[in-house]
């Protein structure tokens, strides 16, 4: 493998349960080969029990660090896997809701599959952003002000940084695609 992100700096967050497993795993493995130095933070350091199709439990995973632990100072890219009660849990969590507003002010890149938008909803950060989702978070999105559109990924540059989404599990080589190019221009 490469290095050619070995100066991007990734936070993952997710809940400490109901995370889509592929939606976690397959990006943080692909940005971890590319050499880009990832942290995966969680409400509370401890295991984060992952699922598929959210209904059959799967592997457990250790998070790096809690979220109140995290300063979106550190990074430059924040990805928000799904996972129905994943995304459930964070949009609860003042704290996910707080590094996702400071992710987009800052100008940085967001990038969240399937239900991980709900923080963004939350977050009230979705005016005038045009994005995709799982289908039933079209509503909510349209709600907060969002244009949502059935695509296996959306990138939406306005208001000053990138958001890029993409609907389920089966969108994922599309959706690390597109991180690709927006955090690594020089790719052909």
């Amino acid at each position: 493998m490469t290095d050619q992100l070995s100066d991007m700096r990734v936070l993952f967050i997710t809940s400490n349960t109901g995370v889509e497993r592929d939606e976690l795993l397959t990006p943080l493995a692909w940005l971890r080969d590319s050499g880009a130095r990832v942290t995966h933070a969680a409400p509370k350091l401890e295991d984060v029990q992952t699922f598929v199709h959210d209904v059959d439990k799967d592997v457990v995973v250790q998070p790096d660090k809690a979220l109140d632990d995290i300063e979106a100072d550190d990074f430059d890219l924040l990805v928000i896997p799904g996972g129905t009660v994943n995304a459930d849990k964070l949009r609860l969590s003042d704290r996910a809701v707080e590094l996702a507003q400071q992710f987009a002010g800052a100008g940085k890149t967001i990038a969240a599959i399937c239900h991980g938008p709900w923080l963004l909803v939350e977050a009230n950060l979705l005016p005038g952003k045009t994005l995709t989702s799982y289908p039933s978070l079209r509503t909510d999105i349209v709600n907060a002000e969002g244009s949502w559109v059935d695509r296996p990924v959306v990138l939406s540059p306005e208001d000053g940084w990138i958001l890029i989404t993409s609907r389920n599990p089966g969108d994922l080589p599309d959706f690390t695609d597109a991180i690709d190019r927006t955090i690594n221009p020089n790719i052909d």
